[in-house]
């Protein structure tokens, strides 16, 4: 059964649609007295809702993070890192002024703080739009940083099916996050279907991302052959992501 999807409205404040989180019950967290909590990873999940992923395709990844984060292998790599708990927290994309923020920061410590999780995904809405400004959504994930937890590793995870055409150029977007110490991480949704005419010049997705988007020491793109292939890829990926380099081991035994 899928949920109803609409084309959202632009928004006139900041360029940002912020989804309000008591629609599925997970709490922001906010950062205590003495500042932001210490973390592992500070993980930032970005989601293409461009006019290219339809209906089903949406909710194969939607429900693809959430079932990622009930895979006891990925509950057992973020409890066994140095401080045992790790911050995520979850926006969609699509122009460059079209980001909505969908699941807050949350702590994840424990099975049931992934369970929390995975299941605030499931409630979210979900909504489409029209281009694809994979530079905006590097620039609104770098500001979600720092917030409320303080991570010993910042990185997004950024996944699409298309190539930046809406706002600045990804290249410098991409500059500027790694600068700030962020890593970047992508996961390439193919469609092996011959382009449009007026893309027959763009490289392969999975090099376009290598090439253009992702960075930061251990960066790296993991591939989807189509949407069915989501789900699969993108636990791998989240795992890697939270383990650190022992995650390239870790993905490599749990695929």
């Amino acid at each position: 059964m899928h949920r109803r999807i609409s084309l959202g409205r632009r928004s006139l404040l900041g360029g940002s649609l912020l989804a309000m989180p008591a629609l599925w019950g997970a709490r922001p967290a906010r950062a205590g007295q003495d500042g932001p909590e210490p973390v592992d990873v500070e993980l930032v999940l970005a989601v293409d809702v461009s006019r290219s992923v339809d209906a089903e395709e949406m909710e194969m990844q939607f429900r693809g993070y959430a079932n990622a984060f009930r895979d006891p292998r990925l509950i057992e790599s973020f409890s066994a890192g140095p401080i045992g708990a790790i911050a995520v927290t979850l926006f969609t994309w699509s122009d460059w002024n079209i980001q909505e923020h969908l699941v807050p920061w949350m702590k994840l410590a424990t099975a049931a703080d992934a369970y929390r999780f995975a299941a605030a995904i499931d409630a979210a809405p979900r909504r489409t739009h029209l281009y694809t400004s994979i530079s905006g959504a590097i620039d609104f994930a770098v500001r979600l940083f720092g917030q409320v937890f303080e991570g010993t590793r910042r990185v997004v995870d950024i996944s699409g099916d298309g190539v930046n055409n809406s706002g600045r150029d990804v290249a410098l977007a991409r500059q500027e996050a790694v600068e700030r110490g962020i890593i970047i991480n992508g996961l390439a949704v193919l469609d092996r279907s011959p382009p449009p005419p007026g893309l027959m010049h763009l490289p392969p997705l999975d090099e376009y991302f290598r090439d253009r988007v992702i960075g930061g020491p251990g960066a790296f793109v993991m591939v989807a052959e189509g949407y069915e292939a989501f789900e699969p890829a993108v636990r791998r990926k989240i795992i890697r992501e939270v383990a650190g380099r022992a995650g390239a081991v870790m993905e490599r035994a749990f695929a």
